[in-house]
């Protein structure tokens, strides 16, 4: 045979079974598999995303603290719009012609062929007008929605609020989220994220000409569900939040209450605080400048990002780590003639309270107890200063305060405990003693503690030397899952027999005459706590105040700040005393005028441009008698 005849054979055969292949391909994919249909004229097929609801977040006691509502989004596939009477349409959405033309041309340069939101977040009032004449608005059509709830108007920090992903949130997310899809972008709607989230779903409708559906495309086999989010049980009491807002209403500062036996967050008050319903609907945009241009930062989470000197009340981690050191003991007494004396200064006191034991000290607020106490654990430890300060340090740090408690929320500051390599570059030598940063025995000077790590300091004395680290969510989901490292005892290396003269002490400052908080004093209940007053670079001083109660197991731990306001008993004890009895008692026994005179009181300083914050000299400070 030729081959070149042959050769013709083989070549023929290849392009007909090549035919064959395409053929028998082109038929499967357009007649045996139908799923390819999908990909058809949007005339007949719409591909309808279905989002599921956030998981609901409720309070200790199961309230509601945030839900979800149904909202409505607009969209237009501009290759499908015929004409139509767009005054009667924008009348329908009550949007204005100009908005409409801005929003449809948008909808055109992103895609003729793919829909588009024209408008969102119809409210369910508006969406039955317009629903009503859908029909004469071809290419247009509805997208069901929910968007957060917030019935009572409360802890927007705590719960933050969510928002539209930016392209960033879709690549970092690895094709989970898509354009149009939200995210948390605060607080616990942040934190919880990936529960609360829940899993898109999809519905393939079959539409006529006036967007009218049909029916499921293929009696609904590629359809899938969506899946709702997971709930959150937090750990807020809604009540005594309800309450600490109101008493912290025109003053900035901060409560936060911790349930000692578990680290579960009672209350967490950031003041001034605001609406979050603000942060959701069709007006979230213009609310979000207003609060982010309002001077007094309604949207700076105080409780875990302010810093502050604690003043006084750090005289109890002294006194305990001073104990634990072996330098002093509860019938250690240092005579008190008005101050301390350190070189050629003096670090004043407030009254001269003569001979003082360490319940005393704490009673009565003594400086010059401290000042020779601190003098004790940084120069007279057995070794040099700046070693002294180091072991001083490292006892101090135990307590959580220089690091992160990492509290399930995000953007938690750590505060600021100085290191003695600080001080060693500041004074240019290592041969400082304690009188170069004296202030630090009173909770002045260079340190910052946040408002959750000082409640925390009394969760830890109330429990005589241990924590849990301090939460906000109580359990996930259906079957209340709680986290492990929620449930981890962490020690501070504080022998358990030291707490008892610092609780004493702590007591006879609220229960005793002469207690710098006695006029706080709850009856009936036993209440242990500490005054404070902290300088205040920028204007009048910051009242604190923290405490826990009963004395026998305790069932509340509580710390509270009130900037610009003066001395800690003045207004922030009388705060934490209501909110203790609250949560106690589930009732307040003082008069109404007592509450009311402090809810009502605007300690809102007057509105200056920002100063920048001067260094700090400690030996150049004159250190102001502290309560």
């Amino acid at each position: 045979m030729n081959p070149y005849f042959a050769r013709k054979f083989v070549i023929q055969g290849i392009f007909i079974a090549t035919a064959v292949i395409l053929l028998v391909r082109l038929f499967y994919l357009q007649i045996v598999n139908d799923k390819y249909l999908l990909s058809a004229n949007n005339n007949v097929l719409r591909k309808i995303l279905i989002y599921p609801a956030r998981g609901v977040i409720l309070d200790r006691k199961d309230r509601i603290l945030v839900q979800n509502e149904p909202v409505y989004d607009i969209m237009v596939i501009p290759i499908e719009v015929k004409p139509f009477d767009t005054l009667a349409f924008c009348r329908l959405l009550e949007i204005s012609k100009e908005r409409f033309d801005r929003q449809f041309k948008k909808a055109v340069n992103q895609s003729i062929y793919k829909a588009s939101v024209l408008e969102k977040q119809l409210s369910a009032k508006v969406y039955a007008a317009f629903q009503e004449r859908l029909y004469q608005f071809p290419g247009f059509y509805v997208q069901n929605r929910t968007i957060r709830m917030y019935p009572d108007s409360l802890a927007a920090q705590f719960l933050g609020y969510i928002g539209e992903v930016n392209e960033k949130a879709i690549e970092k997310s690895k094709g989970f989220y898509a354009k149009g899809d939200y995210i948390g972008i605060s607080g616990v709607e942040k934190s919880y994220e990936e529960l609360l989230r829940g899993q898109r779903g999809v519905q393939n409708l079959m539409v006529d000409a006036f967007s009218r559906p049909k029916g499921h495309f293929a009696e609904g086999r590629y359809d899938t569900l969506a899946v709702s989010g997971e709930g959150l049980k937090s750990s807020l009491d809604k009540e005594l939040q309800k309450l600490g807002e109101k008493l912290m209403n025109h003053k900035i500062g901060s409560i936060v209450a911790i349930e000692p036996a578990t680290g579960e967050i009672l209350a967490f008050v950031s003041s001034p605080s605001y609406n979050p319903n603000q942060m959701v609907g069709r007006q979230r945009g213009n609310n979000y400048m207003k609060l982010l241009n309002n001077p007094y930062k309604p949207m700076f989470i105080r409780p875990i990002q302010a810093e502050y000197p604690p003043g006084s009340i750090f005289k109890i981690v002294n006194a305990l780590v001073a104990q634990q050191l072996g330098l002093i003991n509860p019938s250690t007494t240092f005579v008190c003639g008005g101050g301390y004396r350190y070189g050629n200064r003096v670090m004043g006191c407030t009254h001269v309270h003569g001979p003082m034991n360490l319940s005393q000290s704490i009673q009565y607020s003594c400086n010059t107890y401290y000042g020779y106490t601190f003098n004790r654990m940084v120069d007279h430890a057995g070794m040099r200063s700046v070693e002294g300060y180091k072991k001083w340090q490292a006892a101090v740090a135990k307590f959580g305060i220089g690091s992160k408690l990492n509290i399930d929320l995000p953007n938690e500051r750590k505060g600021l405990l100085p290191s003695a390599d600080y001080y060693t570059k500041r004074f240019g030598s290592d041969k400082w003693t304690s009188g170069f940063n004296i202030s630090l025995s009173i909770g002045q000077g260079e340190l910052g503690i946040t408002p959750l790590q000082m409640a925390n300091i009394m969760a830890i004395v109330a429990n005589r030397g241990y924590f849990y680290k301090p939460h906000l969510i109580k359990a996930i989901g259906a079957n209340n899952v709680i986290k492990k490292e929620f449930t981890e005892r962490i020690n501070v290396g504080i022998n358990s027999a030291y707490f008892i003269s610092v609780i004493d002490g702590m007591s006879r400052v609220v229960n005793q005459g002469g207690g710098t908080a006695f006029n706080s004093k709850i009856q009936g209940i036993e209440m242990c706590g500490k005054t404070g007053t902290v300088q205040n670079p920028h204007g009048d001083d910051h009242s604190v105040f923290v405490a826990f109660a009963p004395r026998n197991n305790p069932k509340i731990a509580i710390a509270v700040i009130v900037e610009n306001s003066g001395y800690g008993a003045t207004w922030s004890a009388p705060i934490a005393s209501l909110m203790v009895e609250k949560y106690l008692r589930d009732s307040i026994t003082r008069p109404k005028a007592y509450m009311d005179r402090i809810s009502n009181a605007n300690l809102l300083p007057a509105v200056t441009k920002p100063i920048s914050k001067p260094k700090i000299d400690t030996l150049k400070t004159k250190l102001k008698a502290k309560l």
